[in-house]
């Protein structure tokens, strides 16, 4: 009996599944590398807390134009471009000496490298390759830029403890370099573009016609959104998402151990435990968005998330139970907050505007994970330790779970009360009624 023939979109989801999983193991490295570098040269939390808050700003700040090249350029060309760029940033910080070489090569090189592919590719090829099955296409996807990038601490902490840090970078150089030629060969930009219809879909989908240049495309997206209460409420909410992971946990949840008196290499093992347990949250997450109300999704992450975080500066003292408990139930939640975010993204601009409008919103979770990575940096600093950093989180991610149950919701009774309630008119119930 001949096997059912596998759809294409997979080969390309398994191709962009490696390109995340490099891509956020790179970006995690500072991470491994902020205590060697401490006591190598000498520089503060805040300083490489500084460098690391740049990388996410131009992680997420990328992100939009990057849908838009990838729009004009196609996504072969786009992210080889991305690999190439990040082997040789990240192999050049070997050479670095002083803190500016630091923010420049670690904070503006890779950080453009690695928003090139982003989320925001994840989040394009779900949208062209996938009609069914798409929230677990992008469930799967975000998985592995999390997971890759916990999975692959501990690694990297063994290698920077028995080698160095330089050590960390070559081979982190290498991995991105190793990818290349995989993608030269194996990833398309369109279904169209080898005779299939998208997976699950019923016809052709033509390449889009041409429109202005990707800045220009970028820019009038974010014109149209801003004026969009849920594009607001999306972004808000995404920021906070930012701040309480990649910029508190995976930059500063190694240092937070040090101070306690844990080794590098086994808090590099709680993040890759909080990975192991992010990529079945995420894509649990992702099969759930395809079948639930993805705003109550999202209010129970927020919700469970900020409860995580508030216990966090406990766990510490709670001997060998505190941090493992921590580590499975943060990781559950780590970041399975993309595909329902990108859902109600679909719904409210569009499917062919999804991946471009979430480019926005992921900004915004950049910047608000550069926010965290640089004030726990400050926080530390000034006062010896991270709880206050935690526990602002956790009341944050609260906030966003409140926050998340009105997108969408349906504002149409207080735009039609206004008119009455300016021409001095009163209605039952309200203030002056009879």
């Amino acid at each position: 009996m001949r096997l059912a023939r596998i759809h294409y979109s997979w080969v390309v989801l398994a191709v962009t599944f490696l390109v995340l999983l490099v891509g956020a193991g790179i970006r995690a490295a500072p991470g491994v590398l902020m205590l060697p570098l401490e006591q190598e040269f000498g520089w503060s939390a805040a300083t490489i807390g500084g460098a690391v808050a740049i990388n996410l700003f131009l992680y997420g700040m990328i992100g939009p134009f990057a849908v838009a090249v990838m729009e004009r350029f196609g996504l072969r060309r786009s992210v080889c471009g991305a690999l190439l760029l990040l082997a040789v940033g990240v192999a050049l910080t070997t050479l670095m000496r002083t803190s500016w070489q630091l923010m420049l090569l670690w904070g503006f090189v890779v950080g453009s490298g690695t928003g090139m592919i982003a989320l925001v590719l994840g989040a394009t090829v779900a949208s062209r390759w996938f009609v069914r099955h798409r929230g677990l296409a992008m469930g799967i996807l975000t998985a592995s830029s999390a997971t890759g990038q916990l999975i692959f601490l501990p690694a990297m902490a063994a290698l920077a403890t028995h080698e160095g840090w330089r050590a960390v970078s070559l081979v982190a150089a290498a991995a991105a370099l190793a990818l290349v030629p995989v993608v030269a060969l194996l990833l398309r930009d369109r279904p169209i573009d080898i005779g299939l219809i998208p997976y699950g879909g019923s016809e052709l989908v033509p390449h889009p016609r041409g429109g202005p240049n990707p800045a220009m495309r970028a820019l009038i997206a974010l014109r149209d959104g801003s004026r969009s209460r849920d594009f607001w409420l999306l972004a808000g909410s995404f920021f906070i998402c930012g701040a309480s992971t990649n910029g508190l946990i995976g930059t500063h949840l190694i240092p937070a151990c040090s101070d306690h008196g844990i080794p590098e290499v086994t808090a590099a093992g709680l993040l890759a435990l909080m990975g192991i347990f992010d990529f079945f949250g995420t894509t649990g997450s992702g099969w759930l968005s395809d079948r639930y109300d993805s705003r109550i999704l999202l209010a129970w992450y927020y919700g469970l998330r900020g409860l995580s975080l508030l216990f966090l500066p406990y766990a510490f003292d709670i001997s060998f139970y505190g941090l493992p408990v921590f580590a499975v139930f943060y990781g559950l939640d780590w970041i399975a907050t993309v595909p329902p975010t990108l859902k109600l993204a679909g719904k409210a601009f569009g499917d062919a505007n999804a991946a471009l409008m979430f480019g926005w919103i992921a900004a915004f979770h950049q910047v608000g994970a550069a926010a965290a990575a640089w004030f726990a940096g400050v926080i530390r600093t000034g006062t010896g330790a991270y709880t206050g950093a935690f526990t602002t989180a956790g009341l944050l991610c609260i906030a966003a779970a409140m926050m998340v149950t009105f997108i969408g919701a349906d504002t149409s009774w207080l735009r039609r009360a206004r008119p009455r309630l300016k021409a001095g008119t009163t209605q039952p119930g309200t203030v002056g009624a009879p």
